[in-house]
């Protein structure tokens, strides 16, 4: 049966907690590494370790999400978060002190994560109430992503070409000033809907709970698909500039990329609804795998943008497909435990990652073989995710 009209509005509506959270707090970073890194003489290594730093941030609210989320309750939790990384986003163009701007990537990491886990906990139970549609709502509140990612591209270098018209010191600055009001314009969209869901309900007394070794091979793998995927949004833009490519094309494969994120909800919907165990994790990661490795091969347009076309159409899929797991093998008053862990798992992985490939980039071999170590930490994802079994299975192989 079709979810009515009035949810996937509602989901819609809650899916720019996701452009929020990642995509205008995280992955609009990746558009002003150049900007920043040539106007303030950085290297590589610190250039993504600015993105560690939003990790670390991210790994922190992960953990301090499930006690907040039972005193505040989700949806409040869920607003605040979406205020803060907007006046945080805001701080960012008030500095070019490198110790408060690593501070701001580390608080945007922590808001995220607020914005990120609690969004995600009410389009499962928005899902819940309309089980036959529970892969579409999910992968639209996962989709939003795109979204920011999208107006994150348009965003940016209009910012910049403005702050350019007026002289500023600092053009990137503005950028950031740009994404805290789109932030906020979507903080205010947002929060009614989101209300009307309601709060996930309490935890019963002999209900099943969340335990880790359950799901040892799927946190796992979503560890590494946490490595993989974010030295590819990091570093990618950098590597199409220093292949030479124009800041028009540039622009276009970004807003592509968020575009083809938005698009995935409804391509891999069903997969999601399908299978219970880690198969949507072994599949989607090894797509990644193949498409990240090839703006390290060649900087030729039409590759470059199949890469990002596909890249964009999957790896948003990747967290969907983590909740749909938890969904599936779990009650309902477990589904935040659940999401809570994996999150932290993802954010462990973007820890390593950025810093990982800055160090590779740094060296003679440059960006192209930080991508390729990208795509090999992707790769290890998808071997582990196939090994995930769904907890009907694993329950009968224990026995």
């Amino acid at each position: 049966m079709p979810a009515p009209r009035s949810t996937l509005r509602t989901a819609a509506a809650l899916s720019l907690g996701a452009a929020i959270a990642l995509g205008l707090t995280r992955f609009s970073y990746g558009l002003l590494l150049p900007p920043m890194r040539d106007d303030l003489g950085w290297s590589y290594l610190l250039a993504g370790s600015m993105n560690t730093y939003n990790a670390l941030g991210y790994f922190l609210g992960a953990l301090s999400t499930p006690a907040l989320m039972r005193r505040v309750g989700v949806w409040r939790l869920l607003v605040t978060g979406a205020v803060a990384a907007s006046v945080i986003m805001l701080a960012a163009g008030l500095t070019t002190d490198t110790v408060l701007l690593a501070l701001q990537r580390l608080g945007a990491g922590i808001a995220s994560a607020f914005i990120f886990i609690t969004g995600g906990v009410l389009a499962a139970r928005l899902g819940s109430q309309h089980s036959g549609r529970a892969g579409l709502i999910i992968g639209l509140y996962y989709g939003g992503t795109g979204i920011g990612i999208t107006v994150s591209a348009l965003l940016v270098p209009a910012a910049i070409a403005l702050a350019s018209h007026y002289r500023a010191s600092h053009l990137w600055q503005w950028a950031w000033w740009a994404m805290a009001a789109a932030c906020l314009l979507g903080t205010a969209i947002m929060a009614r809907p989101a209300r009307a869901i309601g709060d996930a309900p309490p935890a019963v007394a002999g209900t099943r709970s969340f335990a880790v070794h359950d799901f040892a091979f799927g946190l796992g793998s979503y560890f590494m698909f946490g490595v993989g995927y974010i030295g590819y949004m990091t570093f990618v833009v950098a590597l199409l500039k220093q292949q030479g490519m124009q800041a028009g094309l540039i622009t276009g494969f970004y807003a592509l990329l968020g575009l083809a994120v938005v698009a995935s909800s409804r391509i891999w919907a069903s997969m999601l609804d399908h299978f219970k165990g880690g198969e949507s994790l072994a599949i989607l990661n090894a797509l990644l795998a193949t498409v990240t490795i090839l703006p390290a091969l060649t900087g030729a347009a039409p590759v470059v943008f199949l890469s990002g076309l596909v890249f964009g159409g999957v790896f948003l899929s990747v967290v969907a497909s983590t909740t749909a797991l938890v969904r599936h093998n779990l009650p309902q008053a477990a589904w935040s435990a659940g999401i809570s862990a994996f999150t932290t798992a993802f954010a462990l992985g973007q820890i390593v990652g950025p810093s990982m490939v800055g160090w590779i980039a740094d060296g003679p071999a440059g960006l192209e073989r930080g991508l390729m170590a990208s795509a090999g930490a992707l790769l290890i994802a998808a071997v582990l995710g196939g090994r995930q079994k769904a907890l009907a299975e694993l329950t009968v192989l224990r026995a």
